[in-house]
């Protein structure tokens, strides 16, 4: 971890309009990271026991970061179109232990950041966003990752840029960001700058800065070689992002006259990952699975579904704080299918042809 980091770090962070960007191992990392933060903050700490508000439907690394700092989950239902929180549910959920809102924009989809503002200013709540699946999305002309205290992305080799494995958080809070640098490496004070929001105890002796550990932190460090990747790939994601959303439009307009099936609807500008879909309940998807295998076209389910039936749940300190029809709906009849840059029109012919027959 060296000068290829900080250029990626630095060209990120241009790239999305923040002031801070910290690279990590993984999207998974970042999440972690983000809410060991906002423990070991001295103006937003939380402690065990306090809530954290979540979607019903995301991927397992958005909740166990709060579970294993004895944060309580409350799941909220997703909306049925979108697959993002449903804003209505989380204002009746809200209790006086709630201190965290968590954002995920599903499948590159943005939440309504309007709405979700709204609700945690008025109700001294803090927002952070788990937006691993949505680098390159809009909402209102800013980039997704980029509303909350604190945002994470990923780079995995399936997204929307690629280091293979790799993540990123964003901020622009000075204090979360000094936070982040030490939790990364260690909890040492050695990437701190002299001047930091962490310790006052920096030694101008390098010698004694070597081991000197102020936070019970991580080796969440990437590699230069990932960085260097990541540099290459942010030249690209324009490009890359163009490719995907002119497959979507023209998914959606293929597949706007078909009752049986319903693509995700758009808010803001989506940066589509996946194209995600929900079949009618008339609409038996084991059937849908074999026809689609024999047509050699590969799925997913959406996310990992109704997270709260999964079984690692009992593990997990929660309460579910409204019924998750939508998401129990999502776990049932939904599938997600791989987009790309390149065209993939001849693909989604043969997919709506399997889907709608």
């Amino acid at each position: 971890m060296g000068n290829e980091t900080l250029e990626f770090e630095n060209k990120f962070a241009s790239y999305l309009g923040v002031k801070h960007c910290v690279m990590v191992n993984s999207g998974s990392s970042a999440n972690l990271l983000m809410v060991a933060t906002l423990m070991y903050s001295k103006r937003f700490s939380l402690k065990e026991g306090d809530e954290v508000i979540v979607p019903a439907v995301s991927w397992s690394t958005t909740y166990f970061p709060f579970s294993q700092f004895g944060l309580k989950l409350v799941f909220v239902d997703v909306e049925s179109d979108t697959y993002n929180i449903d804003c209505g549910l989380i204002i009746k959920s809200i209790t006086d232990r709630t201190r965290v809102i968590c954002a995920v924009n599903l499948l590159g989809n943005p939440c309504d950041f309007d709405l979700l503002r709204e609700i945690c200013d008025k109700n001294n709540i803090l927002l952070i966003e788990d937006n691993c699946e949505s680098l390159g999305a809009m909402y209102g002309g800013k980039h997704t990752g980029t509303f909350g205290l604190l945002g994470s992305f990923s780079f995995f080799f399936s997204h929307h840029i690629s280091t293979m494995e790799g993540g990123m958080i964003a901020t622009d809070d000075e204090e979360l960001f000094h936070i982040l640098l030490a939790l990364r490496a260690h909890g040492w004070t050695r990437n701190l700058p002299h001047e930091n929001q962490v310790t006052n105890t920096k030694d101008e002796n390098a010698f004694n800065e070597a081991f000197n550990f102020v936070l019970p932190g991580y080796n969440l460090r990437p590699l230069e070689l990932s960085a260097a990747i990541g540099i290459e790939q942010l030249e690209k994601l324009p490009k890359l992002i163009e490719g995907r959303r002119k497959n979507a439009s023209y998914c959606r307009t293929s597949m706007q006259n078909f009752g049986s099936v319903s693509l995700q609807r758009e808010v803001g500008t989506s940066s589509w990952f996946a194209f995600g879909v929900l079949l009618d309940e008339s609409t038996n998807r084991g059937e849908v699975l074999k026809r689609l295998e024999k047509a050699g076209i590969e799925c997913r389910p959406i996310a990992a579904g109704n997270f709260a039936k999964q079984p690692v749940i009992s593990y997990l300190e929660h309460r579910v704080s409204c019924p998750l029809n939508n998401a129990d709906r999502i776990n049932t009849q939904g599938l997600f299918f791989g987009n790309s840059h390149l065209n993939l029109t001849d693909e989604i012919d043969l997919l709506i042809s399997i889907l709608c027959s």
